[in-house]
């Protein structure tokens, strides 16, 4: 089988599809056949830094696909099925034809969304929801939320309002703002500096912004980036964990219409160096999806 592989760091050109062996099953484990992942930054960060499992790799968090062999009895041959995968510290990257995965992995895709789109939710969703649950944001609260035109961004705006809170967002560029109110934030900004002065209760950094000073005294600020952490008191950092309960819930708001995927282009794994690229390039609104 074809997988995309890199047996060192460095740009888009050190990315290779190359055969490699099929996965053979250990007990619990299913077989699927992918039919999409997608990328997220923490691909090229793996790609272009000293980071990762070791070489060569294959890479890839995000799955979309059919179950072809299991050795879980949870799950049947046949079922379309979503997973992440913690490429970075277990090495089970999901850039292939074929890939073996811990049946606790897996959970149903939405029925709703073709099952290439339904890639598009793994990482970015379970980051989103987890940081809010970090956040210990409730009904009612008022959240800002830097990056939100971005792929974790723009889905806790819609899962902040799903739990019933108000949604503000901080987008990196004017062209962003229709995207963030297209999603339900209520207020949107593009400059920091124009951002009102200790209102937010809690505050979600998915960009590496400092927007501390938004934030009302004792208040929660919770990022997801790489950025060292403001220095205000109720700073922490969220970081995501495989789960595929979470998934589930977000698979089900899918289909429930109370949560929308955004894809923002599609290549073949073949392509995928041009995939690489276009996703540096930045300014994208929507996941860039990996076909198989």
């Amino acid at each position: 089988m074809h997988a995309v592989q890199i047996d060192r760091h460095g740009g888009p050109e050190v990315l290779t599809v190359r055969e490699i062996a099929e996965p053979v099953l250990a007990d619990g484990e299913v077989l699927i056949r992918t039919t999409a992942s997608s990328l997220n930054p923490v691909d090229w960060k793996t790609r272009a830094w000293q980071v990762g499992p070791p070489l060569p790799a294959t890479l890839g968090w995000d799955l979309a696909g059919r179950i072809v062999a299991s050795t879980d009895p949870a799950h049947e041959v046949g079922k379309p099925v979503i997973a992440m995968s913690a490429q970075i510290a277990t090495g089970l990257g999901t850039w292939a034809e074929h890939v073996a995965l811990p049946g606790r992995l897996v959970t149903a895709a939405p029925a709703t969304v073709p099952l290439a789109d339904a890639a598009a939710l793994p990482l970015a969703g379970v980051t989103a929801l987890q940081a809010l649950r970090t956040a210990e944001l409730t009904a009612g609260e008022r959240i800002l939320v830097i990056g939100a035109a971005g792929a974790v961004g723009g889905l806790a705006v819609q899962l902040a309002r799903q739990t019933g809170a108000q949604a503000d967002a901080l987008v990196s560029r004017p062209g962003h703002e229709h995207a963030a109110r297209e999603l339900g934030a209520q207020e949107v900004w593009h400059r920091r500096d124009d951002l009102p002065h200790g209102r937010y209760p809690v505050i979600l950094d998915t960009a590496g912004i400092d927007a501390s000073t938004a934030l009302v005294p004792d208040g929660r600020y919770v990022s997801i980036a790489d950025h060292p952490l403001p220095d205000v008191p109720g700073a922490r950092k969220s970081y995501v964990q495989e789960n595929a309960t979470d998934l589930a819930h977000l698979a089900k708001l899918v289909d429930a219409h109370e949560l929308r995927l955004r894809i923002a282009d599609r290549y073949p794994y073949t392509d995928i160096r041009a995939a690489h690229e276009r996703f540096e390039a930045s300014g994208l609104l929507g996941k860039i999806l990996i076909t198989f």
